[in-house]
């Protein structure tokens, strides 16, 4: 098992500056978040042996070597931190398989120890930390157990709201356009309706907005319809001016190097896990750290059945 930091290294080769000097650190992300690129003088022409391929002379030359660089150092970025994930994964199921029953049988004979003392000693201190203990061991109810049809994925129904603060339940008011809105309505509709469209992306166009008055409509918004009217009186917004080939490859590096980033934090957490952390301990050999922790854990558990035997008696 390694860590995608060190698989990244080991399947980058070496010098990972393409011909010309063209270079993307394997740290870019440790680096600020941007990809670099570098230029050195090596007694030629630059991009000796590549001009044919991206064009000799042309200033884009270069970035466009930068970003394949950085593209592929991405990919195989990507790849170790997916392994890496898949390798968490994998041994936190073994883990939960394999031990959690232990920790389960630990937990309750904790449960049994304390309500052992606090029936010996009825001391209140003694009671509370056995109550503690045994709801630690108890499966707390689901949410849909709890609130079964009294809330969504968005939380509380409103009148499962309203009854629970003892509000009485209110009938959802009822809109009543005026007649100012009624005749902006009208007139929007009959502009911008999509089957007056001789095109597909005008349809499109036409069929969004017409939506937008619809939903204005419905609730009564004649300031809403006011703009919306405008809008359109207004016409279609033109389109803008595409990025050069220069801004769309800075863009590009820009991107590989915040993705980057992005995928040293997600790396960071899976390292800094507990699971994480276990692997660490024993990379070449998980499974016999699991046995090891198995073995302390019984032990753990002889000893726990031994204290309540005799305080049993």
């Amino acid at each position: 098992m390694t860590t995608p930091e060190a698989e990244q290294s080991q399947a980058e080769p070496a010098g990972a500056g393409t011909p010309g000097g063209a270079e993307v650190p394997a740290g870019g992300a440790e680096q600020g978040g941007e990809a670099q690129v570098t230029a050195e003088d090596d007694g030629r022409p630059p991009f000796s042996g590549e001009a044919e391929n991206v064009g000799e002379g042309r200033p884009e030359a270069r970035l466009e070597r930068a970003v394949r660089a950085a593209e592929q150092a991405l990919i195989e970025y990507e790849i170790a931190v997916e392994t890496f994930r898949v390798e968490v994964d994998n041994f936190s199921r073994l883990h939960h398989q394999k031990l959690g029953p232990m920790y389960a049988r630990l937990d309750e004979l904790d449960a049994q120890i304390a309500e052992a003392t606090a029936a010996r000693t009825g001391d209140p201190e003694d009671i509370r930390k056995a109550d503690e203990a045994r709801a630690r061991v108890m499966p707390m109810p689901g949410v849909e157990e709890l609130f079964h049809g009294w809330m969504d994925g968005e939380g509380l129904f409103p009148e499962a709201a309203a009854m629970l603060t003892d509000q009485p339940v209110q009938p959802p008011q009822r809109v009543r356009p005026s007649d100012e809105a009624r005749k902006l309505y009208r007139e929007l509709a009959r502009k911008a309706h999509p089957d007056l469209a001789q095109e597909e992306a005008e349809r499109r166009r036409r069929e969004e907005f017409i939506t937008r008055v619809n939903a204005a409509y419905a609730r009564g918004d004649e300031a809403l319809l006011r703009e919306l009217a405008e809008e359109w009186a207004a016409g279609p917004v033109p389109k803008e001016q595409g990025p050069t080939p220069a801004e769309e490859l800075y863009a590009r590096l820009e991107w590989l190097a915040q993705r980057k980033e992005m995928l040293t934090l997600v790396a960071k957490e899976l390292e800094e896990s507990a699971i994480g952390a276990m692997l660490r301990l024993a990379p070449e050999d998980p499974d016999r750290l699991l046995d090891e922790i198995a073995e302390q854990l019984l032990a753990q558990v002889a000893e726990r059945e031994a204290e309540l035997a005799a305080l049993l008696g």
